[in-house]
């Protein structure tokens, strides 16, 4: 009997799933801190958080992502398509991830 192979759009779909809020201004509902959601992550126990990136302020400097429990996110705006930041080599490691 033959297998049937892997269907694409499925792929496709859990990458969306995966990649559906990331680009989107939010805010923590605990500390009202704000920024866009650059990345995700799930940890081996289940916890899956967002990390924040915030704007440049009014001295021109950025904060660090801060990184919050999914539940704890509302979603605020728009922001920005991944795809519109898109670069055409990978940028290596993330200054900001979780430590």
């Amino acid at each position: 009997m033959r297998k049937q192979p892997l269907v694409v759009d499925h792929r496709y779909k859990l990458l969306e799933e995966r990649m559906e809020n990331l680009g989107k201004e939010a805010r923590d509902k605990v500390t009202g801190f704000k920024g866009i959601i650059i990345g995700k992550i799930t940890y081996l126990f289940g916890c899956d958080q967002y990390g924040l990136a915030p704007k440049v302020n009014k001295d021109g400097n950025t904060g660090n992502t801060q990184w919050f429990d999914i539940g704890r996110i509302e979603i605020t705006g728009k922001g920005v398509e991944p795809v519109s930041v898109k670069a055409d080599k990978p940028g290596g490691f993330n200054r900001d991830a979780p430590r």
